[in-house]
């Protein structure tokens, strides 16, 4: 007979059991339907990539090589140690945004991640064939945002720098506010305070105010050919009537030789990105952040089900969006170390889901919006039905306190999205609906561990502010090309708009048929969708990467690995909660 004494005697299992079971069938009718319409989208986004990566077109790369230059992607794969590849963000920046003046691919300029002498490093470089890599204004806040990545995650940044300066069609856009081009020099000095590595390596032109980003970094590199200076020998020659060459004004000799500003000259672009390697190869190894994170063995320690799964959980068609109801433990199972989940308060709160896993690892607390509808009994004992992706005043309740019990444990936070917001009507009213979600966006909003936030599906309304969209500063904000953006869903939306258009009309004395009316409701719906597509937000920076769903998992950690090497975490104060 057991003792009560010995608990280890006890015929009863003392194994706990977290691992996510799947009930997932990629191979149902329904489920191979959305794989097919999730692969289709991700072979559009492909085509549409391999034009942005072409910069300026053949011509303008031919053009760069004459000069025995080499074109921004081509520098990229020398710079990146061999079998890495970057992990571009704001790809997409400017997206069919500039045709009036042909156009702005990567908005001339290529960001990302990438390991540099075994080092993680936020890389910014200029694209050349596009516009001579002038400065558009999503240019300038495109590079703004890999700034202000680098500084919240302490990565060592280095500039390709080959750049005419600001595009001055568009000058009064890009130079005079707050978060315009001057903040990159603003950036520059304050992460040499924060201690933050920066060099540069100038092959190419810079000039006019862009001539002080690469000496306000810590090294500047300099290829011959290549010309620094605030002005150029026509400008030079129009303002001061002095005649000079641009190696005299501001060439790599005469800067490594008389000036002292550059601190190394190299022939070409070969040699000075062989030069920069080894120079980040020397930086040395600051704290890491304080974050748990277990032996990891990535055969071992992978989830349970393949990732490709993912392409069958959502039906991509955003005309079925609302109906769209999956069960996110799915997606959840197929994202985490062992595809194993500490569901936090399971029964409570049910349209949103929190709980504790790892990632290649890392300890993270998950925060997730439930897309199958839900049971719920009231205090009264009333039994209803919750709404999958809305999100209850319990469900609020929940998160909050789960979010505060992240930040008191020093648990960096994953929000994945697919929420169509708050429930309203008089039964949520009553329940303080607004109080609740009060609580959670302040939980968000005063969170200081790092956030990662990624849009799978809806993300409309107040439900993007609690659920830690682009205002509430994640540290990485990604969409899967299922995602939809916006203050409420398109068919809600487009309804609400065709009113009052049809109103107006009519109170102007125009009376509609009924195909008038069909005519306005089909032009605004294609208006709304066009401006909720994960590419409309991509080309504004309002997400910084479209995701493949089966490597959002790589994205997470890559995310993580990022936020890791910021060792400081400042103290939560969650302020005034609502209660």
């Amino acid at each position: 007979m057991a003792s009560i004494d010995n608990p280890s005697t006890s015929p009863q299992s003392t194994a706990l059991n977290t691992t996510l079971p799947s009930k997932l069938d990629p191979k149902a009718k329904r489920q191979q339907s959305n794989a097919t319409g999730m692969r289709a989208l991700l072979t559009a986004l492909a085509q549409q990539e391999t034009t942005i990566r072409e910069g300026g077109g053949a011509k303008a790369i031919e053009a760069q090589h004459a000069k025995q230059r080499l074109t921004a992607r081509e520098r990229l794969a020398l710079l990146l140690d061999p079998g890495s590849d970057l992990f571009e963000l704001a790809a997409y920046a400017g997206f069919g945004m500039y045709d009036e003046w042909g156009g702005a691919p990567a908005a001339g300029v290529v960001c990302g991640l990438g390991r540099v002498s075994g080092r993680l490093c936020m890389i910014v470089a200029n694209d050349a064939t596009v516009k001579a890599g002038a400065f558009f204004p999503m240019t300038a806040k495109k590079v703004l945002r890999a700034q202000h990545i680098a500084m919240e995650n302490h990565l060592p940044t280095l500039y390709l720098v080959d750049s005419s300066g600001i595009f001055l069609p568009l000058q009064e856009d890009v130079f005079p506010d707050q978060d315009d081009f001057g903040r990159i020099f603003r950036n520059n000095a304050r992460m040499s305070a924060m201690g933050i590595p920066q060099i540069t390596a100038i092959m190419g032109m810079c000039v006019a105010g862009g001539a002080y980003l690469p000496v306000m970094t810590d090294h500047v590199l300099m290829t011959e050919g290549s010309g620094l200076f605030l002005a150029g020998p026509a400008l030079v020659e129009a303002a001061i009537g002095q005649k000079y060459s641009a190696e005299e004004l501001g060439g790599a000799t005469m800067h490594a030789e008389i000036s002292g500003t550059v601190d190394f000259k190299e022939p070409n672009d070969h040699l000075c990105l062989a030069r920069l390697r080894s120079l980040v190869g020397k930086l040395g190894h600051p704290a890491r952040a304080p974050f748990d994170r277990a032996h990891y063995d990535v055969e071992k320690d992978a989830p349970r089900y393949p990732a490709e799964d993912l392409y069958a959980l959502l039906d991509p068609d955003p005309a079925r969006g609302s109906t769209n109801t999956y069960d996110m433990h799915e997606l959840i199972a197929r994202l985490v170390d062992r595809s194993e989940f500490d569901e936090y308060k399971p029964d409570y709160g049910r349209t949103v889901l929190c709980g504790y896993a790892r990632v290649g690892g890392f300890a993270v607390g998950i925060v997730a919006n439930q897309k199958q509808h839900q049971p719920h009994t009231s205090h009264t004992g009333e039994k209803r039905v919750e709404f999958g992706g809305v999100i209850y005043a319990e469900s609020a309740d929940k998160a909050a306190r789960f979010i505060l019990d992240c930040n008191q444990n020093l648990i960096p936070l994953i929000f994945i999205h697919d929420v169509n917001g708050f429930m309203v009507g008089r039964d949520a009213e009553w329940t303080g609906i607004i109080r609740s979600g009060a609580k959670m966006v302040a939980a968000v909003a005063n969170s200081t561990v790092p956030k990662i936030t990624v849009i799978v599906g809806g993300s409309f309304g107040a439900g993007n502010y609690a659920m830690c969209g682009k205002a509430y500063d994640p540290r990485f904000i990604f969409a899967w090309p299922t995602a939809r953006y916006a203050v409420m869903s398109g068919a809600s939306a487009a309804g609400t708009l065709v009113e009052i258009r049809i109103r107006t009309l009519e109170r102007g004395g125009r009376k509609l048929s009924d195909a008038e009316k069909q005519e306005i409701r089909a032009g605004i719906q294609a208006t709304y969708d066009a401006q909720t597509d994960c590419r409309y937000a991509a080309a504004r920076l309002w997400v910084d990467a479209i995701l493949d769903p089966a490597k959002t998992r790589e994205a997470i950690l890559l995310a993580l690995e990022a936020a890791s090497h910021n060792p400081v975490i400042e103290r939560f104060h969650p302020g005034v909660l609502q209660t």
